[in-house]
């Protein structure tokens, strides 16, 4: 194997980082992190308490006036040093991310190392320019950051998800306490290296690891939290929610999704097809914004169906750091029991089996779930109305465009979605009638300046671009 594409040599991490510096955690606790294409443990960090959660939001409660006070030219200054520091290491992200979570390294490169740093390329550029300001009759109305960010983020994509949140909130002049996955904790070391190297001011920014049950409910629930920005399960963030109204504190939500691909007659039919395919299995199906819904109209179904068989078997499981891999393992056991409960139902409840399913061949270790299509499905079954969050997809058809739209909006989801059609105003006529927050016309490119997040119980708020930098603020009127 070639050494630059062998997996890093993980160390244990033994520290917080805290107003600046590595500092000892208050328990000597660790959580393992494992490979999940193995099951061998491949380190650890602190399992983080309250004590270390109230010490790191007083640090970043001490740090936010100057940081706010901080004129915009030296923040964005602050953060291009950081986009310098972490792109320095984005090769040791890319092997970290396949080596803690599974992704293949080629799909680890691009998206889980080069995604975070296009995106905080972007806050640099927004964090330069001065909070808007307006008037209103005899009001001068100002933007001003919200205070201090409590920051909890979700394992798929442990350094996106966190750039998405952590870069924004700084852009806006607050500062931010930071509780990563358990899951996969070591990516957001090699941030904290970064932020190091960067030089950020003490207390700016701060780390504490741990588990949601202990670290993520200390942190929604601080009194000195002004807002908490979570990604993951919607029962989570409904509990974030809960802990926040104890006390009248913001919200940002990024929750589940059950994405419709609705593709119409006269779609470009083998375009769709492949690129839905790849939207649902994209990090082995393990993505919120995941298309795990294709809609297609009778008359091209059956064509439809062979389409996706064939794509779907060019997908190889195997070894991350194996070029041939397509799809890696999913990231815990239990996650990976949970994707295979959600088969055995679709089976039971008569959805029909067209590839993959729970005989299909795996590798000999790791939690590897084979990409599974079913077609007949009900558009109430479970299948289509659960988020399985794994390589699995639902394939429905539909007899006319009201109908196709009509089954897209019976989700309690509403994240992201696709339209396909040769005439591009008929699909843009189903995308305004989505209701999502995100769609994709004939597989438009992604945007990081456009606004991220969902309708419904897909969560609250909005992410990326300038709309993601005022999430982070409050707005004041001032009378004159």
């Amino acid at each position: 194997m070639d050494l630059a594409a062998a997996p890093p040599a993980l160390l244990t991490r033994r520290h917080l980082h805290v107003a600046g510096d590595w500092v000892d955690p208050s328990s000597r606790d660790t959580i393992p992190v494992e490979n999940p294409a193995t099951g061998s443990i491949v380190g650890e960090v602190p399992a983080g308490t309250p004590a270390d959660v109230d010490r790191a939001v007083a640090a970043a409660r001490a740090a936010f006036p100057g940081w706010a006070a901080t004129a915009p030219a030296e923040r964005a200054a602050h953060l291009d040093r950081l986009h310098a520091a972490l792109a320095a290491r984005a090769d040791e992200i890319a092997r970290t991310v396949a080596t803690e979570l599974g992704t293949p390294l080629k799909l680890a490169t691009r998206v889980q190392a080069g995604l975070p740093l296009t995106v905080l390329r972007t806050m640099v550029d927004l964090a330069a320019r001065p909070a808007a300001e307006h008037t209103v009759g005899n009001s001068l109305v100002v933007r001003e950051p919200v205070g201090v960010v409590g920051a909890i983020t979700p394992w798929n994509y442990p350094l996106h998800q966190v750039v998405a949140k952590v870069a924004p909130a700084l852009a806006a002049g607050c500062t931010v306490v930071l509780k990563p996955s358990e899951l996969t904790p070591l990516t957001a070391y090699l941030l904290f290296d970064a932020i190091t190297d960067a030089g950020l001011p003490p207390g700016v920014v701060n780390l504490v690891p741990g588990t949601g049950a202990v670290v993520g409910e200390a942190l929604a629930a601080h009194p000195d939290v002004d807002l908490v920005s979570f990604t993951g399960s919607t029962a989570t963030g409904r509990r974030i929610a809960h802990l926040a109204a104890e006390r009248i504190a913001r919200v940002s939500l990024e929750l589940g999704g059950k994405s419709a691909n609705v593709v119409l007659a006269d779609a470009d039919l083998p375009t769709a097809v492949k690129v839905g395919v790849g939207n649902a299995l994209l990090n082995s199906g393990q993505t919120c914004t995941a298309w795990t819904r294709m809609l297609v109209h009778r008359d091209r179904y059956a064509e439809a169906l062979d389409l996706v068989a064939a794509a779907v078997a060019g997908y190889r499981l195997g070894d991350p750091f194996d070029p041939a891999t397509r799809l890696g393992p999913l990231a815990s056991a239990a996650q990976a029991q949970r994707v295979r409960d959600h088969v055995d139902r679709a089976l039971a409840d008569g959805a029909r089996l067209v590839a993959g399913g729970p005989d299909a061949p795996l590798p000999p270790q790791g939690h590897f779930v084979a990409p599974t299509v079913f077609a007949d499905v009900h558009p109430d079954s479970a299948l289509a109305q659960e988020e399985v969050f794994g390589p699995v997809l639902a394939v429905i058809p539909f007899a006319d465009t009201d109908e196709a739209v009509a089954i897209a909006n019976n989700s309690r989801y509403g994240l992201a979605g696709a339209v396909w059609s040769a005439d591009e105003e008929a699909a843009l006529a189903v995308a305004r009638r989505m209701r999502t927050g995100q769609v994709d016309v004939n597989g438009g490119a992604f945007n990081p300046l456009a606004p991220f997040g969902g309708y419904k119980q897909s969560g609250l708020g909005r992410e990326l671009g300038g709309y993601g930098v005022e999430e982070f603020t409050e707005v004041k009127a001032i009378q004159r």
